[in-house]
């Protein structure tokens, strides 16, 4: 690392996460579901002045490198910010316009709570496949799911846990997927061949859970704790539900599948949910103004409220106005918060190279096949947890680990579907991860409620480590390969 003079000894590197990891505990207990409002945040704070102090006092970086390395950091996730901010808005435009309530209302004559586990997980499969992204897809289908899983009486930490399922299983598996491009262009492989040996690990994996789910739905209690025409009819009296509401969210997922890029497609849907929201329900939009003056100036100041504030909808039923309540790009704020931090505490653990020293030994310790798949698996969670960001889990693991497969003769293809198996999925099970952050804002479910019933993304990283011990598929590079390389290097 540039302008170290000393590297890190294993102690000293490993100091900051220990004291990282105690505090952390201490918030879960001293807190519970409230350590995202403010103490995690000040634990990585905590935590990255302890490494500061070490990368200053023992390694003689000066302060400027450390700064630097913290503010390059904080640029990594400004768009995934930039992202959840749009989030915010487009979820205060699609209630005010009626379109979240209208996917509640709809979706309660199509699912019913025995196989309602089961179908939205396989929903956001075929919309995050589609669309590639797993976060559009809970920002959308998934916030409407929650609403139709509450209302039938399901937890809901495990509805959230089937949304975030299906919603990584396309975030891993679809060609138009930021993480499944980057994965092998980091271990050296094209995309198609990296999809392909990726079904061999993931289709057991997300058949497992979509059994899991089944039968977790046919053995629950069914019976719905209200009755759904109340709901309905609730929805119904203050909401003009329409299917023309559908255009938005159809006009949306159409852009992100034609490679649309996700900040200039929210900001389109959240357009057109302001304009619908004028269109269709123009009483809610006055109602929610709460103002004088001509109907532009209403609109208007209504339309603005749902983007950046907190809005609810008051019906005569208390579960559906649990239901029809967005907090706007205000109540990202919080969200915002945790990831400047989280990114504060990896830019000076990576500055440092306190987080290379550390999965050092760890390569030195992988002497089988299985061995190195599992190491690899480990330090993309290690690096989900410490650099609190799913692409450094991608990116660092890949580029450390790229040679040392290539040397066991093993194909760049076993590299990338781990970098998948492992540092996509377990992101979003990491309370102050970008995408443990995002989906907890977004969703209003807090990480740890949702993240035991994540089995998909729990069992990833068990799966591909099984089949690495079991020395199941592991493409090895063969001996003529080797040669034809060399002699084509030669020419």
């Amino acid at each position: 690392m540039e302008g170290i003079k000393q590297k890190p000894t294993l102690i000293e590197a490993l100091t900051p996460i220990i004291f990282l990891i105690l505090l952390l505990a201490t918030n879960v207990y001293v807190f519970g579901n409230d350590a995202i409002s403010g103490s995690n945040q000040m634990v990585l704070i905590l935590s990255a002045s302890i490494a500061a102090v070490i990368a200053v006092g023992r390694l003689g970086l000066s302060f400027h490198t450390i700064t630097k390395g913290m503010l390059h950091s904080i640029n990594s996730s400004m768009e995934a910010m930039l992202i959840l901010l749009l989030i915010g808005a487009l979820s205060g435009t699609w209630l005010l316009s009626g379109i979240v309530p209208a996917m509640i209302y709809h979706g309660l004559n199509l699912l019913n709570p025995t196989i309602f586990l089961f179908a939205s997980c396989l929903i956001c499969c075929i919309v995050s496949l589609a669309t590639g992204s797993s976060w559009s897809t809970v920002a959308t289908v998934g916030v409407a799911l929650l609403g139709i899983g509450k209302t039938l009486g399901i937890s809901e930490g495990i509805i959230a846990g089937s949304i975030i399922s299906g919603a990584y299983f396309g975030d891993k598996m679809s060609p138009l997927s930021d993480t499944t491009n980057l994965a092998p262009a980091m271990a050296g492989t094209d995309l198609f061949t990296h999809i392909r040996y990726m079904v061999l690990t993931t289709v057991p994996t997300i058949s497992i859970t979509l059994i899991i789910f089944l039968v977790w739905g046919i053995t629950s209690d069914t019976s719905a704790p209200v009755d759904i025409s109340i709901v309905q009819g609730a929805i119904t009296k203050e909401f003009n539900i329409s299917l023309w509401l559908f255009l938005v969210p159809i006009a949306v997922i159409s852009m992100i599948i034609k490679k649309v890029p996700a900040l200039p497609a929210l900001f389109v849907g959240t357009l057109l949910g302001g304009i619908f929201a004028i269109i269709f329900q123009p009483e809610i939009v006055s109602k929610i103004a709460d103002t004088q003056g001509n109907m532009a100036k209403i609109y208007y100041i209504g339309v603005m409220k749902a983007m950046y504030g907190k809005i609810s909808i008051i019906t005569e039923n208390a579960m559906v106005n649990d239901l029809l309540t967005t907090r706007g790009m205000g109540g990202m704020l919080n969200t915002i918060w945790l990831v400047i931090c989280a990114m504060i505490f990896g830019g000076v653990m990576e500055t440092s190279g306190m987080l290379a020293r550390i999965t050092e030994g760890v390569i030195r310790m992988a002497h089988s096949t299985g061995a190195l798949i599992a190491s690899t698996t480990g330090t993309c969670i290690f690096f989900n947890v410490t650099a609190a960001d799913q692409y450094l889990s991608i990116v660092v693991p890949g580029r450390m680990y790229a040679d040392i497969f290539k040397e066991r003769k093993l194909k760049p293809e076993n590299l990338s579907r781990t970098l998948e198996d492992s540092g996509t999925v377990t992101s979003v099970l990491i309370p102050w991860n970008t995408c443990g952050a995002t989906q907890a804002g977004v969703l209003g479910v807090a990480t740890m409620v949702y993240a035991p019933y994540c089995f998909f993304n729990i069992l990833s990283p068990l799966m591909t480590m099984t089949f690495g011990f079991l020395n199941i598929k592991i493409a090895r590079i063969k001996k003529e390969e080797i040669e034809k390389k060399e002699v084509g290097n030669v020419a």
